[in-house]
Protein backbone atom coordinates (compact mmCIF):
# COMPACT_ATOMS: atom_id res chain seq x y z
CA UNK A 1 0.00 0.00 0.00
CA UNK A 2 1.15 3.44 -0.93
CA UNK A 3 0.30 6.51 0.34
CA UNK A 4 0.69 9.76 -2.15
CA UNK A 5 2.78 12.42 -1.82
CA UNK A 6 1.46 15.90 -0.98
CA UNK A 7 2.06 18.26 -3.73
CA UNK A 8 0.69 21.37 -2.37
CA UNK A 9 1.01 22.92 0.93
CA UNK A 10 -0.63 26.51 2.51
CA UNK A 11 -0.41 27.41 5.62
CA UNK A 12 -4.22 29.34 7.24
CA UNK A 13 -6.71 29.36 9.40
CA UNK A 14 -9.51 27.23 9.25
CA UNK A 15 -12.84 28.65 9.80
CA UNK A 16 -14.11 25.41 10.92
CA UNK A 17 -10.99 24.55 13.06
CA UNK A 18 -10.92 28.38 14.27
CA UNK A 19 -7.31 27.72 14.29
CA UNK A 20 -3.78 28.03 12.55
CA UNK A 21 -3.68 25.10 10.19
CA UNK A 22 -2.28 23.73 7.10
CA UNK A 23 -4.11 22.72 3.58
CA UNK A 24 -2.70 20.16 2.29
CA UNK A 25 -3.55 18.13 -1.40
CA UNK A 26 -1.87 15.23 -2.97
CA UNK A 27 -3.67 16.20 -6.31
CA UNK A 28 -4.82 19.10 -8.32
CA UNK A 29 -8.13 18.74 -7.74
CA UNK A 30 -8.87 20.41 -4.82
CA UNK A 31 -12.25 19.80 -4.26
CA UNK A 32 -11.98 16.92 -2.91
CA UNK A 33 -8.85 16.45 -2.03
CA UNK A 34 -7.22 19.87 0.02
CA UNK A 35 -7.32 18.50 3.45
CA UNK A 36 -7.49 20.73 6.70
CA UNK A 37 -4.94 19.28 9.01
CA UNK A 38 -7.05 19.87 11.96
CA UNK A 39 -10.32 18.68 10.84
CA UNK A 40 -9.83 17.11 7.85
CA UNK A 41 -12.53 19.19 6.03
CA UNK A 42 -12.56 19.72 2.34
CA UNK A 43 -13.18 23.39 0.51
CA UNK A 44 -16.58 23.55 0.03
CA UNK A 45 -17.00 22.77 3.36
CA UNK A 46 -15.07 26.06 4.69
CA UNK A 47 -16.92 27.86 2.57
CA UNK A 48 -19.85 26.30 3.94
CA UNK A 49 -19.09 27.11 7.55
CA UNK A 50 -17.95 30.92 6.81
CA UNK A 51 -21.10 31.67 5.34
CA UNK A 52 -23.22 30.32 8.23
CA UNK A 53 -20.98 32.39 10.38
CA UNK A 54 -20.99 35.70 8.05
CA UNK A 55 -25.38 35.29 8.12
CA UNK A 56 -25.88 33.62 11.45
CA UNK A 57 -23.29 34.77 13.87
CA UNK A 58 -25.60 33.65 16.62
CA UNK A 59 -25.78 29.97 14.96
CA UNK A 60 -25.13 28.12 18.17
CA UNK A 61 -27.91 29.43 19.55
CA UNK A 62 -30.19 28.54 16.75
CA UNK A 63 -32.28 25.52 16.10
CA UNK A 64 -30.64 23.31 13.29
CA UNK A 65 -31.06 20.40 11.62
CA UNK A 66 -29.51 18.57 9.60
CA UNK A 67 -30.07 16.39 6.33
CA UNK A 68 -26.97 13.62 5.64
CA UNK A 69 -24.25 15.20 7.61
CA UNK A 70 -21.05 13.62 6.25
CA UNK A 71 -19.22 12.76 9.65
CA UNK A 72 -16.49 15.44 9.67
CA UNK A 73 -16.09 19.73 9.54
CA UNK A 74 -19.11 21.75 9.78
CA UNK A 75 -21.41 18.67 10.69
CA UNK A 76 -19.26 17.85 13.40
CA UNK A 77 -19.18 21.48 14.90
CA UNK A 78 -22.17 22.28 14.40
CA UNK A 79 -23.08 19.08 16.48
CA UNK A 80 -20.39 20.09 19.23
CA UNK A 81 -21.26 23.28 19.78
CA UNK A 82 -25.39 23.80 18.86
CA UNK A 83 -27.51 22.19 21.55
CA UNK A 84 -30.17 22.27 19.24
CA UNK A 85 -28.54 20.83 16.36
CA UNK A 86 -30.18 17.57 15.02
CA UNK A 87 -29.69 15.38 11.72
CA UNK A 88 -31.10 13.17 9.90
CA UNK A 89 -30.72 10.48 6.59
CA UNK A 90 -33.32 9.19 4.25
CA UNK A 91 -33.58 5.12 4.58
CA UNK A 92 -36.22 3.09 2.36
CA UNK A 93 -38.70 0.92 4.28
CA UNK A 94 -37.96 3.14 7.46
CA UNK A 95 -41.19 5.04 8.87
CA UNK A 96 -40.82 8.78 8.31
CA UNK A 97 -39.62 10.32 11.75
CA UNK A 98 -38.56 7.42 13.03
CA UNK A 99 -35.78 7.19 14.70
CA UNK A 100 -33.07 4.02 13.59
CA UNK A 101 -31.54 2.35 15.71
CA UNK A 102 -29.79 0.09 13.05
CA UNK A 103 -28.36 3.39 11.25
CA UNK A 104 -28.25 5.93 14.51
CA UNK A 105 -29.97 8.84 13.07
CA UNK A 106 -33.47 9.50 12.20
CA UNK A 107 -35.23 9.09 9.02
CA UNK A 108 -36.25 12.29 7.08
CA UNK A 109 -37.36 12.62 3.48
CA UNK A 110 -36.85 15.58 2.08
CA UNK A 111 -39.22 15.70 -0.09
CA UNK A 112 -42.49 15.10 2.64
CA UNK A 113 -40.35 16.33 5.86
CA UNK A 114 -42.35 15.76 9.11
CA UNK A 115 -41.07 18.61 10.70
CA UNK A 116 -43.84 20.96 12.29
CA UNK A 117 -44.21 24.65 10.06
CA UNK A 118 -42.02 27.19 10.93
CA UNK A 119 -40.28 24.70 13.32
CA UNK A 120 -36.10 25.25 12.56
CA UNK A 121 -33.91 28.29 12.37
CA UNK A 122 -31.49 27.04 9.59
CA UNK A 123 -31.30 23.79 7.66
CA UNK A 124 -28.02 22.75 6.36
CA UNK A 125 -27.37 20.27 3.44
CA UNK A 126 -23.86 19.59 2.17
CA UNK A 127 -23.93 18.23 -1.65
CA UNK A 128 -27.47 16.48 -0.93
CA UNK A 129 -30.00 18.64 -3.68
CA UNK A 130 -28.27 17.10 -6.84
CA UNK A 131 -29.73 13.37 -5.78
CA UNK A 132 -33.22 14.59 -5.12
CA UNK A 133 -35.69 13.28 -7.80
CA UNK A 134 -38.68 16.24 -7.23
CA UNK A 135 -36.29 18.94 -6.28
CA UNK A 136 -39.07 21.49 -6.21
CA UNK A 137 -41.13 19.44 -3.40
CA UNK A 138 -37.87 19.42 -1.48
CA UNK A 139 -37.26 23.12 -1.90
CA UNK A 140 -40.93 23.88 -0.73
CA UNK A 141 -40.47 21.65 2.37
CA UNK A 142 -37.61 23.05 3.35
CA UNK A 143 -39.15 26.47 3.03
CA UNK A 144 -42.16 25.36 5.12
CA UNK A 145 -40.13 24.05 8.32
CA UNK A 146 -38.29 27.40 8.31
CA UNK A 147 -39.51 29.78 10.73
CA UNK A 148 -39.08 33.34 9.39
CA UNK A 149 -35.73 35.09 9.02
CA UNK A 150 -34.28 31.25 8.97
CA UNK A 151 -32.60 29.96 6.17
CA UNK A 152 -31.63 26.89 3.84
CA UNK A 153 -27.51 26.82 3.65
CA UNK A 154 -26.13 24.45 1.57
CA UNK A 155 -23.87 23.41 -1.45
CA UNK A 156 -24.62 21.90 -4.62
CA UNK A 157 -22.20 21.41 -7.19
CA UNK A 158 -23.59 24.08 -9.99
CA UNK A 159 -21.62 21.67 -12.55
CA UNK A 160 -23.50 23.49 -15.83
CA UNK A 161 -22.40 26.81 -14.52
CA UNK A 162 -23.76 29.74 -16.59
CA UNK A 163 -25.71 26.53 -18.33
CA UNK A 164 -29.72 26.02 -17.97
CA UNK A 165 -29.86 23.32 -15.47
CA UNK A 166 -30.62 19.60 -16.68
CA UNK A 167 -32.38 16.85 -15.40
CA UNK A 168 -29.84 13.87 -15.41
CA UNK A 169 -32.81 11.31 -14.50
CA UNK A 170 -36.60 11.38 -13.48
CA UNK A 171 -38.85 8.95 -11.92
CA UNK A 172 -41.84 7.51 -13.80
CA UNK A 173 -45.40 7.54 -13.35
CA UNK A 174 -44.93 3.57 -12.49
CA UNK A 175 -41.43 4.49 -9.87
CA UNK A 176 -39.16 3.32 -12.78
CA UNK A 177 -35.94 5.61 -13.01
CA UNK A 178 -35.79 7.21 -16.38
CA UNK A 179 -31.95 8.53 -17.11
CA UNK A 180 -31.27 10.90 -19.83
CA UNK A 181 -27.77 10.92 -19.29
CA UNK A 182 -25.47 7.73 -18.35
CA UNK A 183 -25.84 7.39 -14.57
CA UNK A 184 -23.94 9.22 -12.30
CA UNK A 185 -23.22 8.33 -8.76
CA UNK A 186 -21.61 10.19 -5.60
CA UNK A 187 -20.88 9.15 -2.14
CA UNK A 188 -23.14 8.49 0.07
CA UNK A 189 -22.35 8.27 3.68
CA UNK A 190 -25.00 5.69 4.33
CA UNK A 191 -24.89 3.63 1.16
CA UNK A 192 -22.19 1.77 -0.06
CA UNK A 193 -23.48 2.08 -3.57
CA UNK A 194 -23.58 5.66 -3.45
CA UNK A 195 -26.34 8.10 -4.54
CA UNK A 196 -27.43 8.59 -8.27
CA UNK A 197 -27.31 12.19 -9.53
CA UNK A 198 -30.54 13.46 -10.74
CA UNK A 199 -29.73 17.31 -11.53
CA UNK A 200 -26.88 18.94 -13.46
CA UNK A 201 -27.68 22.49 -11.25
CA UNK A 202 -26.50 25.80 -13.32
CA UNK A 203 -26.58 29.52 -11.67
CA UNK A 204 -30.08 29.42 -11.96
CA UNK A 205 -30.96 26.97 -9.08
CA UNK A 206 -31.59 30.44 -7.40
CA UNK A 207 -34.53 30.96 -10.11
CA UNK A 208 -35.86 27.55 -9.39
CA UNK A 209 -35.84 27.98 -5.89
CA UNK A 210 -37.99 31.00 -5.65
CA UNK A 211 -40.11 30.23 -8.41
CA UNK A 212 -41.06 26.41 -6.68
CA UNK A 213 -40.23 27.73 -2.97
CA UNK A 214 -40.97 31.33 -2.96
CA UNK A 215 -37.35 31.83 -0.93
CA UNK A 216 -35.01 34.80 -2.10
CA UNK A 217 -31.87 32.43 -2.75
CA UNK A 218 -27.92 33.94 -3.10
CA UNK A 219 -25.23 32.38 -4.80
CA UNK A 220 -21.98 33.27 -3.14
CA UNK A 221 -19.08 32.15 -4.44
CA UNK A 222 -15.42 32.23 -1.81
CA UNK A 223 -11.98 32.22 -3.42
CA UNK A 224 -9.32 32.75 0.16
CA UNK A 225 -6.63 30.11 -0.36
CA UNK A 226 -5.69 31.68 2.99
CA UNK A 227 -8.44 29.86 4.34
CA UNK A 228 -7.94 26.25 2.30
CA UNK A 229 -11.29 27.89 0.51
CA UNK A 230 -10.37 26.82 -3.50
CA UNK A 231 -11.17 24.78 -5.63
CA UNK A 232 -14.33 23.95 -8.60
CA UNK A 233 -17.63 23.85 -7.66
CA UNK A 234 -17.74 25.12 -4.04
CA UNK A 235 -20.41 27.68 -4.55
CA UNK A 236 -22.88 28.13 -1.28
CA UNK A 237 -26.53 28.58 -1.74
CA UNK A 238 -28.36 30.32 0.70
CA UNK A 239 -32.18 30.67 0.59
CA UNK A 240 -33.92 33.23 2.89
CA UNK A 241 -36.99 32.87 4.58
CA UNK A 242 -38.95 35.55 5.00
Amino acid sequence: MTVDAVKYRFDGRCDICNDAVQFTSTQGWFRDYLLCSGCKSIPRERALMRVIKEHYPNYATLTIHESSPCGRGVSTKLADECPNYSYSHYFVGIPPGEFSLQHGARNENLEKLTFADHSLDLFITQDVMEHIFHPEAAFREIARVLRPGGAHIFTAPLVNKAKQTQRRAELSASGDVIHHFEPEFHGNPVDPEGSLVTMNWGYDIAAFIMEKAGTPSIIIQIDDISAGIRAEYIDVIASFKH
